[in-house]
């Protein structure tokens, strides 16, 4: 392992062993062999690259004293930096752990501090006359006769007269890096990070990214590969808005990044073998080959850690995807490649990968010192003309004492000091402005758009059709949410050329047309990645997993990236999003645990996840309404449960009753009939004094029955339906619970981790002091058939359990 120390003290040694150059050539002038880079260029590289290793010494320094808190290293990986300058800085980046150096000259190219390329030769090839020219650092201007006339000096340099009258041309030595230029702006953003300030600006102290919104820097988290999944999705969306699509406000306003900007998303070969990595380009390809364009950029850091050739034989052999490969330590070459694959994925709008080969020098010893990228660019500066060893030694001893002194100033900063600072940007609620937005969208299809709904419904709106089952009122939604926003996508497997498993997005695709409702890959992770880049660029997704059961593999999309968008940007970012999810099981036990999963326990842990469970037909709709709009003011991201057995049922006590169907309502009286997030619903059964039963989901309709049966035996009942289980609607559940004194909880998820506990640590915490008891199902997967019945609750087992927390 090479310390800190180690690598300091070496790379000072060879910097001052690679001597002054033979000839000295202007910066402005192109690298003499042809190469794409000016000297000017390849010092800005360099300067973002000694400040990446500045950055990965000083964050060691500081955790050496307990005040540094995250010290995953760019070292070895400094070649990124070419990346990033062959890239626009309006192009959108999303950046794994190790590209502090990209980070750093992104920063320099959005401040107009990275040099332009030099004039082009005109098209006779002549250069033109302010072209630079190669010279000597001095050379005689006295021209004897017969010789050549002298060519025109370089750019910057200067005619010394010594006292015997002699001229000759002198190339100025290096400047030295200003003390708050760009790359200093960089290292304090990242040594903010570090230290946790509260003034650092992507995440603001609540963990250590790369991340900026002026920089089109998107933050992401350390797991391997988790981001590239919303890359593919940020592709598709910025391609479906360059060919016309609408951001969520419906209005003409300029997308949040250029119609032809390109999507970068870097990740290191340990990513390569992990499963969202892995699904994350099959979906590229899949969609390439399918003629859906992605112009997204994968750009690969191969430290050699996996078997030898493996990584390269992974990444040439995805099919759709464009290989281009470069030595990650030369920065020349780096650059050449880089540019040259950015410009294909620009013009063809198609997806690549740009395989660089890197190494990781405090990790892997010794062995890798030679392959300094740092040392590599510091040679080509020298051998090129450009610079002394020894005044690139210099450059890197001042920026190390600017960024000793920016360490410093860092430390005295302010850090997050109360839980209300900490979750202030995680999941902001504003109530009164969804409200306004729901009203909005019914004044909307009452008014204005009343001709355009009834187009979309066929002539006949779904409140002139009669009762409706749960499925048949969130299509009816889904339409009218997609004609209230024009930038509403639904997608998922299967769900527009078959209307999903359910049929419940039956008949969309063709109102809507295939650009805004489209099949997708049944894997769960791409489609929610597809949705977290599609909400990224101002879109409204609303993706189906086609069971619970799925969604749990793909859990971390929801937990590690769209939760955590704007706690890791202070709301500068957000992913605005609703899933829908057929879940919970069905008594008759169809599918077995592969289809019936009552398992909410990992939805309801994530914070600021929001969580619905409708289990009425005439609260689905309202319900639908409110994540949409809390997707579209707040951007939330919100799940939205359908319970699997309720989907097509109408009847509530007995067969043909009709009772659990009911009406859609009429836009008209959207706004009175909103449903706020975490607010129950209230069922009032015989005298409701004696008893209250608090469910959601399928519990509901057993505990009405149950109900009924009490009243029979003059108990009377509360029912109330939490509908939303995060938040759970607390102050909801405390009212109705004192009402009675006497609380039944029935919880249809397991008994263990379920939905039960969270309602009964509600009552706890705020001194509910009556008498309480549960109905769980049991601490087992859904078994197949009538077996089923044994393990899930039904209205026999709610009544019992009434019985008997009525006779303590």
């Amino acid at each position: 392992m090479t310390t800190p120390r180690d690598l300091d003290d070496r790379l000072r040694a060879e910097l001052a062993a690679l001597g002054a150059p033979d000839q000295r050539r202007d910066l402005g002038e192109a690298l003499p062999d042809g190469g794409p880079l000016t000297g000017a260029q390849a010092l800005a590289l360099f300067d973002a690259q000694l400040t990446s290793r500045l950055l990965d010494l000083a964050g060691r320094w500081l955790s050496g004293f307990g005040e540094g808190y995250f010290t995953v290293e760019s070292a070895g990986h400094e070649g990124d930096a070419a990346v990033a300058a062959a890239l626009r800085p309006t192009d959108p980046a999303l950046l794994h752990a190790r590209s502090g150096a990209f980070y750093c000259l992104r920063a320099a190219h959005a401040a107009g501090a990275f040099p332009p390329a030099p004039d082009a030769p005109e098209a006779d090839g002549s250069r033109r006359e302010s072209d630079p020219v190669g010279g000597d650092s001095s050379r005689d201007l006295d021209a004897g006769p017969g010789e050549k006339e002298a060519e025109s000096l370089p750019v910057g340099a200067g005619i010394v007269v010594d006292p015997d009258g002699d001229a000759t041309v002198v190339v100025p030595d290096l400047p030295q890096p200003a003390p708050d230029d760009a790359y200093a702006a960089a290292a304090r953003d990242v040594l903010r990070g570090i230290v946790a300030s509260a003034e650092e600006p992507a995440a603001g102290g609540r963990a250590k990214v790369f991340g900026r919104a002026d920089l089109a820097v998107v933050p992401t988290t350390p797991a391997a590969g988790s981001h590239l999944p919303r890359a593919v999705g940020l592709g598709l969306a910025l391609e479906r808005l360059r060919r016309g699509a609408r951001p969520a406000d419906g209005e003409a306003e300029p997308a949040p990044w250029p119609a032809d900007a390109v999507v970068v998303c870097s990740f290191d070969d340990g990513a390569v073998d992990h499963a969202t990595a892995t699904a994350a380009l099959n979906t590229t390809g899949w969609y390439d080959h399918t003629g859906l364009r992605i112009p997204v950029l994968f750009v690969c850091a191969d430290g050699g850690a996996s078997a030898e050739g493996w990584v390269a034989a992974t990444l040439r052999a995805r099919p759709g995807i464009e290989y281009f490969a470069a030595d990650g330590t030369d920065v020349a070459a780096t650059y050449r490649v880089a540019a040259e694959a950015a410009d294909w994925v620009r013009k063809q709008r198609r997806p690549a990968v740009l395989h660089l080969s890197t190494v990781r020098l405090m990790e892997q010893g010794d062995a890798n010192a030679a392959h300094d990228p740092l040392l590599a660019t510091a040679r080509l500066l020298v051998t090129s003309g450009y610079a002394s060893g020894e005044e690139l030694l210099a450059r890197y001893d001042e920026r190390g004492w600017q960024l000793r002194r920016v360490a410093e100033e860092v430390l005295d900063e302010p850090k997050l000091a109360s839980p209300v600072e900490i979750v202030r940007e995680l999941a902001p609620r504003r109530p009164v402005r969804v409200s306004r937005a729901v009203a909005e969208a019914a004044a909307h299809a009452a008014g204005p758009g009343a001709g355009a709904r009834a187009e979309a419904f066929g002539g006949k709106p779904p409140e002139l059709t009669g009762s409706l089952t749960l499925a048949q009122s969130i299509n009816a939604a889904l339409a009218d949410g997609m004609l209230d926003h024009p930038a509403t996508a639904v997608f998922g497997h299967e769900i527009a050329a078959r209307g999903g498993v359910y049929g419940v997005t039956e008949g969309l695709r063709d109102r809507f047309g295939a650009a805004r409702v489209f099949d997708t890959l049944p894997d769960p992770t791409s489609i929610l990645g597809l949705g977290l880049g599609a909400g990224l660029a101002g879109l409204l997704p609303v993706p189906e997993i086609r069971h619970l059961t799925s969604l749990h593999g793909a859990e971390d999309q929801l937990r590690g990236e769209a939760a955590t968008m704007r706690f890791l940007s202070r709301g500068a970012f957000r992913n605005p999003m609703v899933v829908r999810v057929p879940g919970l099981a069905s008594p008759d036990g169809l599918g077995g645990h592969d289809r019936d999963d009552t398992s909410l326990g990992a939805l309801r842990d994530v914070p600021g996840l929001v969580v619905a469970v409708p289990a009425r037909p005439d609260d689905a709709a309202p319900m639908l309404r409110t994540c949409l709009a809390a997707a579209r003011v707040d951007g939330s991201v919100c799940v939205f449960v359908e319970p699997i057995a309720l989907y097509h049922v109408r009847d509530l006590y007995t067969d043909g009753d009709d009772e659990w169907a009911a009406e859609y309502a009429e836009p008209g009286t959207w706004a009175d009939r909103h449903v706020p997030i975490g607010r129950a619903r209230v069922y009032g059964i015989g005298s409701a004094e004696d008893l209250t039963i608090i469910t959601f989901g399928n519990g509901v309709r057993m505990s009405l029955r149950a109900a009924a049966t009490l009243a029979e035996e003059g108990v009377g009942s509360r029912v109330v339906d939490l509908r939303w289980l995060a938040p759970l609607p607390v102050a909801d559940i405390i009212r109705e619970a004192s009402a009675t004194g006497r609380v039944l909880v029935v919880d249809e998820t397991r008994r263990t981790g379920g939905v039960g506990e969270g309602v009964l640590s509600a009552l706890v915490d705020t001194g509910y002091v009556g008498a309480a008891r549960r109905v769980a199902a049991l601490d087992s997967f859904v078994p197949l058939g009538p077996a089923a019945r044994q393990v899930l609750v039904s209205a026999e087992a709610i009544t019992q359990g009434a019985r008997t927390l009525l006779a303590r």
